[in-house]
């Protein structure tokens, strides 16, 4: 899916639909580890992938973790990290695509950083840039 720019206020908008597909992702990675930890790193590549063979047994949480990332891709958001349910929403500051940053377990999104800062350059948001 391509992604697409969101100001402050559409990304915060859009937050309580991605926190329930991210809740829903995390849940399945959860089950998915309990009950088969060796398959996890072929499910997670498979996710954003279209699929994997070696999901068989596991199939109906992975059809949940794959609904929620494709849900979430869908939106125009880019899944980061399926682990640490890391999203990132692009956007604009101060004439400069950045990412709007938020990570499952968050309240707000309270985070940007640099296109290749990555999750280590989080700085907090000041709204007056955005």
């Amino acid at each position: 899916m391509q992604a697409r720019y969101y100001t402050l206020n559409e990304a915060k908008a859009a937050l309580p639909v991605v926190k329930a597909l991210m809740s829903q992702v995390q849940e399945a990675r959860s089950e998915i580890l309990r009950l088969r930890p060796e398959i996890w790193p072929v499910l997670q590549k498979a996710a954003q992938n279209g699929g994997n063979a070696a999901a068989g047994s596991v199939y109906s949480q992975f059809d949940k973790l794959e609904t929620g990332v494709k849900g979430i891709l869908k939106m125009g958001i880019l899944v980061k990290d399926i682990d640490m349910g890391l999203i990132d929403f692009l956007s604009i500051r101060n004439g400069r695509e950045v990412y709007l940053c938020w990570k499952h377990g968050e309240d707000d999104l309270s985070f940007w950083h640099d296109v290749n800062a990555g999750f280590g350059g989080r700085q907090p948001i000041d709204p007056e840039d955005f």
